[in-house]
């Protein structure tokens, strides 16, 4: 009995003792669980200190007026746009002093691209033909310069044999213009006319020097004249020659990310070159054929070279046209009358109308297409940056950099649809191809 007692007073102080190690196990558990609690506490407050302290400048700068935030969010965007627009215009005139500083080399290797444009398919043809490349390259780029050579030698011809002609007509039309105006409805008296002619001497007298210095820059101009169509004859000859190494050489100076792009911008843009020469000297041809014919049987002097002044002038777009046909209308005034002068500027216009409207969208095609108002603002821009050969130069550039840029954009579309991620799972299953059943070929099917 005594051995049961002791039993279960052992058993009773086992349980004392479990229980109080439970007891100890519960009260060290609500106390790391108070602490954490407590850290959790004191990490939040930090946190909410650290935003009032944030906002507490913010709050101080709205109360002072602070001037970011009184600006409305669209004038921050303006003035965002515009100082970038500021860096993109003082980028864009640094490159146009640049180029205004050797703008002789630039419109001579400018030109000599159109030249290689034209003359580049007959090379194309020699070659086809069983010609190599140095034979083929010598026989069209002797070819082209002797038949440009020959053009303006016969105007030069054409109008040294007329001037003694046009000189007389020329006088014989001032005296009848005189006439005409002493009996007009102006009521211009013979006093003013002879005013009007003494204050022209008068201008050209008191204005001697000024005539000598505008010959001494003639002379100026003869001789830049003269290096600037050597110049372009040296590069039509190489372009026409080694194209195809100076296009890969130009590419090497891009960087190798652009390179793939380019070299698919660049035949694009040649083929618009191209097209757009070749289609201008058709409709200036066709125009000085027809003008030329109708002031022939008009009877006006020097049809002649006044088609080939047309000619010429067609390769200025819009303005050229206009210009040269002012020149035709203005010769057949002083020369024949303002019957004849009046008949003239008809058939100016007749020509000019079936250019713009079946000529050109015929022969040029879309693909060479410029907005007129581009054309015109092209035109001014090219003619203040370098006169006459500016703006030859200018719209066949303008339509150039209109295919580039079109294909660029295109391409970099293509670009970021194939940087896309393919689909997955589910949406593979969705758009999986799925076989057409026996007898449902599709449309069209045999």
């Amino acid at each position: 009995m005594s051995e049961k007692r002791q039993w279960g007073a052992g058993f009773a102080a086992e349980l004392a003792k479990i229980a109080g190690r439970v007891e100890e196990a519960r009260l060290a558990a609500r106390a790391s669980a108070e602490a954490e609690a407590a850290e959790k506490a004191r990490e939040a407050e930090l946190e909410r200190r650290k935003a009032a302290a944030a906002a507490a400048p913010r709050r101080r700068g709205a109360e002072r007026g602070d001037p970011a935030s009184a600006v409305p969010w669209s004038m921050r965007v303006a003035a965002e746009a515009g100082w970038r627009l500021l860096v993109l215009a003082g980028t864009i005139w640094v490159l146009g002093t640049a180029i205004n500083s050797v703008r002789l080399v630039v419109l001579s290797f400018v030109v000599a691209l159109l030249i290689t444009a034209l003359l580049q398919p007959f090379v194309g043809r020699l070659k086809r033909a069983g010609l190599s490349r140095g034979p083929a390259t010598a026989i069209v780029f002797v070819s082209g310069f002797i038949v440009m050579g020959l053009v303006g030698w016969f105007v030069v011809w054409q109008v040294m044999e007329n001037i003694d002609n046009l000189s007389s007509s020329l006088q014989d039309g001032i005296t009848e213009l005189k006439k005409w105006l002493l009996n007009s409805p102006f009521h211009v008296t013979e006093d003013q006319i002879n005013q009007i002619a003494k204050n022209l001497q008068d201008a050209i007298g008191t204005n001697a020097k000024d005539l000598t210095n505008a010959g001494l820059e003639g002379v100026t101009v003869v001789v830049e004249l003269l290096t600037g169509i050597l110049l372009a004859a040296f590069s039509t000859l190489f372009l026409l020659y080694d194209g195809r190494n100076i296009w890969d050489w130009f590419l090497k100076l891009f960087p190798a990310a652009a390179r793939e792009g380019l070299s698919g911008a660049g035949p694009r843009a040649w083929r618009t070159l191209t097209l757009y020469v070749r289609g201008t000297v058709i409709v200036a041809l066709i125009d000085a054929i027809c003008i030329g014919t109708g002031i022939y049987i008009l009877g006006v002097p020097m049809a002649v070279p006044l088609a080939v002044v047309i000619f010429l002038a067609a390769f200025i777009p819009l303005v050229g046209a206009v210009a040269s046909g002012v020149v035709a209308v203005i010769v057949a005034l002083v020369t024949v009358g303002p019957g004849i002068a009046l008949a003239v500027l008809g058939v100016v216009l007749l020509v000019q109308q079936l250019e713009g409207h079946i000529l050109q969208p015929f022969i040029l095609g879309r693909a060479v297409r410029v907005h007129p108002l581009a054309v015109i603002l092209s035109v001014a821009c090219g003619s203040l940056v370098g006169g006459i050969g500016g703006a030859v130069v200018a719209v066949p550039m303008v339509a150039v950099a209109n295919t580039v840029i079109g294909y660029l954009r295109s391409y970099t579309h293509e670009e970021e649809l194939t940087a896309e991620p393919g689909p997955h799972g589910a949406t593979a299953v969705e758009v999986a191809p799925v076989e057409a059943p026996p007898g449902d070929a599709g449309p069209g099917a045999v």
